[in-house]
């Protein structure tokens, strides 16, 4: 963030004038924001924003772009958001992991909910904030929420992450791309790569007719036990292990497998180096990989994660 320092006191004849500028191009307005707490799924790391009936309303001016994109899963119009403020958004700028404001915005078609990834170019002298973001994609707004009663109640993922997540005796293990802020070694992050996950078993099993769950409509919901044999590519990045603390990690997998017969093996694993660098610091972070060709049933992967479910359920991080 560009910032320029200047003594405390009255209005600088900058910053009055600016100020005129965004109410007349504001024409006065104000912007709602809500506050949202963090939920993530002990099962399968999934995150989840909950609303918590906290609001408040930011004076400012809000500009937004449009930018519609057509992909073969969805038709979207990418609206980036710029809102400028005539006082600092402490709760905008506050490094807090657990929290997060959405702005709200009314257009004509639509109303957008706006989360804000960024700050800068910000002149104390102009007494001016910009803060840029973009409003929540319609594939995502399913993970906002009104209320706790609105998240899920079992395991989100159908692949065999959740048999990697329970691998945590010597580090915390968590899904790849939700990693939680800053965390730092030792931990483990599980990828499982989509494309790679392939059926080894014809069909999946059904055991018809499941539990009838009772629902508003004509076709009732079916707690319908299921499972297949499946094969999916996994690749286990370690942070902060030696080689001797990766080799222990990697016989505690064979135990498991051999105690268990959760997943099998259809590779020879092998430990390897990886290079992650920081110039600031000159120096390499202790990072390794272990890909895994894991064989498994996904009855048997749903089971450990309503394990977990009944073991850690919610974590909050209010």
């Amino acid at each position: 963030m560009s910032i320029l320092s200047e003594a405390s006191g009255a209005p600088t004849q900058l910053q009055a004038a600016l100020e005129i500028g965004v109410e007349q191009l504001s024409n006065n307005q104000s912007i709602p924001f809500q506050q949202y707490t963090k939920y993530t799924f002990a099962v399968d790391g999934f995150v989840f924003w909950v609303a918590t009936g906290t609001t408040q309303m930011f004076d400012g001016s809000l500009h937004i772009l449009t930018d519609r994109k057509q992909d073969e899963d969805q038709t979207l119009a990418a609206n980036q958001l710029v809102f400028t403020a005539e006082e600092e958004v402490s709760q905008l700028n506050a490094i807090a992991p657990d929290t997060m404001w959405i702005g709200t915005w009314q257009t004509d078609s639509a109303t957008l909910r706006v989360a804000f990834s960024s700050t800068g170019l910000n002149y104390q002298q102009a007494g001016l904030w910009h803060y840029r973001g973009f409003a929540v994609y319609p594939a995502l707004a399913s993970q906002l929420v009104a209320s706790e009663d609105d998240l899920p109640s079992g395991p989100i993922v159908s692949n065999s992450l959740p048999i990697w997540l329970a691998q945590n005796s010597m580090a915390p293990v968590y899904p790849s791309f939700l990693v939680p802020d800053n965390i730092v070694p030792p931990y483990i992050t599980a990828h499982i790569e989509p494309e790679e996950t392939i059926a080894l078993g014809a069909f999946p099993i059904y055991r018809w007719p499941g539990t009838t769950r009772p629902m508003p409509g004509p076709a009732p919901l079916h707690d319908l036990p299921s499972s297949q044999l499946m094969r999916d590519t996994v690749r286990l990045t370690m942070y902060g292990f030696t080689n001797e603390s990766a080799i222990q990690f990697y016989v505690s997998l064979m135990e498991y497998s051999l105690n268990t017969d959760d997943f099998g093996f259809c590779n020879s694993p092998s430990i390897r180096d990886a290079k992650r660098t920081q110039v600031e610091i000159a120096a390499i972070a202790m990072k390794k990989t272990l890909e895994i060709h894991a064989s498994y049933y996904q009855g048997t992967a749903d089971a450990i994660a309503r394990r977990l479910i009944l073991s850690a359920s919610v974590t909050t991080t209010v």
